[in-house]
Protein backbone atom coordinates (compact mmCIF):
# COMPACT_ATOMS: atom_id res chain seq x y z
CA UNK A 1 0.00 0.00 0.00
CA UNK A 2 1.40 3.60 -0.68
CA UNK A 3 0.71 6.85 1.17
CA UNK A 4 -1.41 8.32 -1.34
CA UNK A 5 -3.78 5.32 -0.47
CA UNK A 6 -3.99 6.70 3.52
CA UNK A 7 -3.07 10.26 3.73
CA UNK A 8 -5.50 12.91 4.53
CA UNK A 9 -5.14 15.11 0.89
CA UNK A 10 -7.18 18.22 1.15
CA UNK A 11 -5.09 19.85 3.90
CA UNK A 12 -5.40 23.40 5.32
CA UNK A 13 -1.77 25.13 4.89
CA UNK A 14 -0.54 28.22 5.46
CA UNK A 15 1.74 31.09 4.28
CA UNK A 16 4.96 32.27 5.88
CA UNK A 17 3.60 35.73 5.99
CA UNK A 18 0.96 35.30 7.61
CA UNK A 19 0.69 36.09 11.65
CA UNK A 20 0.99 34.09 14.34
CA UNK A 21 -2.66 34.67 15.88
CA UNK A 22 -4.13 33.88 12.44
CA UNK A 23 -2.32 30.59 12.55
CA UNK A 24 -2.88 29.99 15.45
CA UNK A 25 -6.74 30.26 15.33
CA UNK A 26 -6.71 28.48 12.53
CA UNK A 27 -5.42 25.43 14.33
CA UNK A 28 -7.69 26.25 17.30
CA UNK A 29 -10.92 26.55 14.35
CA UNK A 30 -9.65 23.26 13.04
CA UNK A 31 -8.89 21.40 16.26
CA UNK A 32 -5.45 20.50 14.60
CA UNK A 33 -1.87 21.52 16.40
CA UNK A 34 0.15 21.16 13.29
CA UNK A 35 0.07 22.90 10.34
CA UNK A 36 2.32 22.97 6.75
CA UNK A 37 3.91 26.25 5.95
CA UNK A 38 3.87 26.31 1.69
CA UNK A 39 4.34 28.94 -0.53
CA UNK A 40 3.21 28.44 -4.52
CA UNK A 41 1.95 24.93 -3.48
CA UNK A 42 5.99 24.11 -2.33
CA UNK A 43 6.55 22.92 1.65
CA UNK A 44 8.44 25.58 3.01
CA UNK A 45 7.98 24.57 6.36
CA UNK A 46 5.83 23.23 9.13
CA UNK A 47 4.24 24.70 12.45
CA UNK A 48 2.74 23.38 15.82
CA UNK A 49 0.96 25.06 18.44
CA UNK A 50 4.28 23.71 20.88
CA UNK A 51 6.56 26.16 18.40
CA UNK A 52 3.97 29.11 18.54
CA UNK A 53 3.92 28.97 22.25
CA UNK A 54 7.42 28.74 23.50
CA UNK A 55 8.64 31.21 20.57
CA UNK A 56 6.39 33.76 22.02
CA UNK A 57 6.88 32.97 25.04
CA UNK A 58 10.56 33.19 24.49
CA UNK A 59 11.33 35.94 22.11
CA UNK A 60 8.03 38.08 23.46
CA UNK A 61 6.80 37.88 19.94
CA UNK A 62 3.40 40.11 19.18
CA UNK A 63 1.24 37.33 17.55
CA UNK A 64 -0.48 40.02 16.08
CA UNK A 65 2.35 41.33 14.23
CA UNK A 66 5.03 38.38 13.71
CA UNK A 67 5.00 36.37 11.07
CA UNK A 68 4.42 32.44 11.29
CA UNK A 69 8.35 32.17 9.75
CA UNK A 70 9.33 32.95 12.83
CA UNK A 71 8.13 29.95 14.50
CA UNK A 72 7.86 27.29 12.34
CA UNK A 73 10.64 25.02 11.65
CA UNK A 74 12.17 24.94 7.78
CA UNK A 75 13.88 21.37 8.42
CA UNK A 76 11.10 19.64 7.42
CA UNK A 77 10.85 16.12 7.56
CA UNK A 78 8.33 14.73 4.47
CA UNK A 79 7.12 11.48 2.94
CA UNK A 80 6.71 10.93 -1.03
CA UNK A 81 3.39 10.33 -1.89
CA UNK A 82 4.40 7.20 -3.59
CA UNK A 83 6.42 5.52 -0.22
CA UNK A 84 5.58 2.32 0.69
CA UNK A 85 3.17 2.81 3.87
CA UNK A 86 5.07 0.41 5.74
CA UNK A 87 8.67 1.93 5.23
CA UNK A 88 6.79 5.46 6.37
CA UNK A 89 5.93 4.07 9.39
CA UNK A 90 8.88 2.46 10.42
CA UNK A 91 10.78 6.15 9.53
CA UNK A 92 7.86 8.04 11.62
CA UNK A 93 8.41 5.89 14.63
CA UNK A 94 12.58 6.20 14.50
CA UNK A 95 11.99 10.02 13.94
CA UNK A 96 9.79 10.65 16.48
CA UNK A 97 6.47 11.96 15.14
CA UNK A 98 3.17 11.65 14.80
CA UNK A 99 2.65 13.07 11.60
CA UNK A 100 4.30 13.91 8.08
CA UNK A 101 3.76 16.25 5.11
CA UNK A 102 3.20 14.12 2.08
CA UNK A 103 5.01 16.16 -1.65
CA UNK A 104 5.43 14.45 -4.93
CA UNK A 105 8.74 14.20 -6.51
CA UNK A 106 8.58 18.23 -7.56
CA UNK A 107 7.95 18.38 -3.63
CA UNK A 108 4.67 19.97 -3.85
CA UNK A 109 2.25 19.61 -1.10
CA UNK A 110 -0.56 16.92 -1.75
CA UNK A 111 -1.52 15.86 1.87
CA UNK A 112 -0.56 14.97 5.24
CA UNK A 113 -0.25 11.42 6.51
CA UNK A 114 -0.52 10.10 10.42
CA UNK A 115 0.12 7.20 12.52
CA UNK A 116 -3.55 7.42 13.13
CA UNK A 117 -4.24 7.02 8.94
CA UNK A 118 -1.80 4.18 8.96
CA UNK A 119 -3.60 2.55 11.50
CA UNK A 120 -7.04 2.57 9.99
CA UNK A 121 -6.12 2.35 6.55
CA UNK A 122 -3.97 -1.31 7.72
CA UNK A 123 -6.97 -2.08 9.92
CA UNK A 124 -9.44 -1.31 6.89
CA UNK A 125 -7.83 -3.54 4.42
CA UNK A 126 -6.54 -6.36 6.73
CA UNK A 127 -9.77 -6.83 9.70
CA UNK A 128 -9.00 -10.43 10.18
CA UNK A 129 -5.07 -9.97 10.72
CA UNK A 130 -5.46 -7.14 12.95
CA UNK A 131 -8.17 -8.38 14.62
CA UNK A 132 -6.09 -12.06 15.50
CA UNK A 133 -2.87 -9.35 16.00
CA UNK A 134 -4.71 -7.87 18.74
CA UNK A 135 -6.27 -11.32 20.21
CA UNK A 136 -2.56 -12.58 20.30
CA UNK A 137 -1.57 -13.26 24.12
CA UNK A 138 2.07 -12.34 24.60
CA UNK A 139 3.88 -14.31 27.03
CA UNK A 140 6.56 -12.00 29.18
CA UNK A 141 8.93 -14.14 31.68
CA UNK A 142 9.06 -11.39 34.44
CA UNK A 143 11.65 -13.07 36.45
CA UNK A 144 14.01 -12.54 33.19
CA UNK A 145 13.08 -9.12 33.50
CA UNK A 146 16.16 -6.96 34.58
CA UNK A 147 15.08 -4.97 38.15
CA UNK A 148 16.42 -1.48 39.17
CA UNK A 149 15.95 0.52 41.78
CA UNK A 150 13.92 3.53 41.54
CA UNK A 151 15.03 6.77 42.66
CA UNK A 152 13.09 9.45 44.69
CA UNK A 153 13.81 13.07 44.52
CA UNK A 154 16.30 14.56 46.34
CA UNK A 155 18.00 11.13 46.45
CA UNK A 156 21.66 11.25 44.79
CA UNK A 157 21.56 8.80 41.63
CA UNK A 158 24.03 5.92 41.58
CA UNK A 159 23.16 4.01 44.04
CA UNK A 160 23.10 0.41 44.24
CA UNK A 161 20.60 -1.91 41.99
CA UNK A 162 18.38 -4.26 43.54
Amino acid sequence: MKVRDAMMPDIETVGSNETIRTVAELMADLGVSTLPVSESDHLVGIVTAREIAIRIAAEALDPTRAPVRQAMSSDVLYCFENEDIEDVSQKMGAWWVRRLPVVDREKRLVGMISLAHIAARTAASNPRETASELHTPIHIDVRALPVKRCHRLGEPIGGTEA
